[in-house]
């Protein structure tokens, strides 16, 4: 996947402020500090596409940025931090819900979680949400260059089974310093939006 084209579009935190039309829209979520804008940038082969705060929990809106002019890359608000008092936690997940339910183009959300940790409560809160909301979501394990290529399976098998998901080698170890899992996320949200075209038994006979 080529990105000739990768750009920030707008901030939002209601559906009045998203951006109009009925282009693809694939988001990424985690909590603070997992290194959602850092995968990004590592994903669009930018160095500051995505702004990686000092500060966490600092990003309390929903980014959008605009790849190839085709489809949307949606760079959703952390969650997790401390810090945050329980009314802000509170609107974070209105504005989590509005978008999921009435964001009809959003085509899946790239879940990061640590490779290092076992997810989090409001880890399987936050994909819980998907599920409910019958919205594709595809596992990324940040930081896989603090954990041994050897360790990696045994690390991956406790997300998976703290996710409840069947298959723990459905999630992609990555790391946004050796590059790790990039080749297999670009091939993943191609075929999120891209999907192969289905060929007709017309076609096939």
């Amino acid at each position: 996947m080529i990105f000739h084209k990768a750009e920030y579009i707008i901030s939002a935190v209601k559906p009045e402020q998203y951006p109009e039309g009925n282009r693809p829209e694939l988001a990424v979520s985690g909590r603070s500090n997992v290194g959602k804008s850092s995968l990004i940038n590592k994903f669009v082969n930018r160095k500051r596409l995505a702004k990686v705060g000092s500060t966490p929990g600092k990003t309390q809106t929903i980014n959008f940025f605009n790849m190839n002019d085709e489809w949307y890359l949606v760079d959703l608000p952390g969650y997790g931090y401390a810090k945050v008092s329980q009314r802000t936690r509170q609107e974070w997940g209105k504005m989590m819900q509005t978008y999921f339910r009435r964001r009809e183009n959003l085509r899946g959300v790239i879940q990061l979680v640590d490779i290092r940790h076992k997810p989090t409560e409001d880890d399987q809160l936050m994909v819980n949400m998907l599920w409910e909301n019958e919205i594709p979501a595809l596992v990324i394990a940040t930081k896989a260059d603090k954990i041994s290529r050897g360790q990696r399976p045994k690390h991956l098998k406790i997300i998976a089974e703290t996710l409840k998901m069947q298959d723990w080698k459905a999630i992609i170890p990555f790391s946004s310093e050796d590059g790790t899992g990039l080749s297999e996320l670009h091939e993943a949200v191609e075929h999120i939006i891209y999907p192969p075209v289905l060929k007709s038994s017309e076609d096939i006979y």
